[in-house]
C-alpha cells in the first residue's frame, strides 16, 4: 500500500521544523559579546582579594594570584604557634606508651 499525500506532508513537516530548530544562525554569539581571548588578557585594575574581598593593587593582586597557585611555597606561621603544634604532636606521639600524660 503505497504511503496517503497526507502522511508524506506530515513528514515533510516534521523534517522542516527540525531543520529550522537547527539552523546554524543560532550558534553564532551576539555581535556585543566580548570575546574569552580578549577577556583572558584584560588588565584587572580594580582588584579584590579572593580571600577577605579587601582592594588589592594590581602588582598586590597578582603576587596573591602566584602564591595561591603554587602549593610549594611554605606558609609563614607565627614560631610560638608553629611550637604549639610540634609538642601537641609530641604528646600524641607518646600518649599510647604513657598513658597518664594530661
Amino acid at each position: 500500500m503505497p504511503p496517503t499525500p497526507l502522511l508524506l506532508t506530515g513528514l515533510g513537516m516534521t523534517g522542516l521544523g527540525i531543520a529550522a530548530l537547527g539552523s546554524p544562525a543560532l550558534a553564532i554569539p551576539p555581535p556585543d559579546d566580548i570575546p574569552e581571548e580578549v577577556l583572558r588578557t584584560e588588565v584587572i585594575t580594580e582588584a579584590r582579594s579572593p580571600i577577605d574581598g579587601r582592594a588589592l593593587s594590581p602588582a598586590d593582586y597578582t603576587v596573591l594570584q602566584e602564591r595561591l597557585r603554587d602549593p610549594n611555597v611554605d606558609v609563614v606561621v607565627n614560631p610560638e604557634l608553629a611550637q604549639l603544634i610540634q609538642l601537641l604532636q609530641f604528646r600524641r606521639i607518646l600518649r599510647p606508651v604513657i598513658p597518664f600524660l594530661p
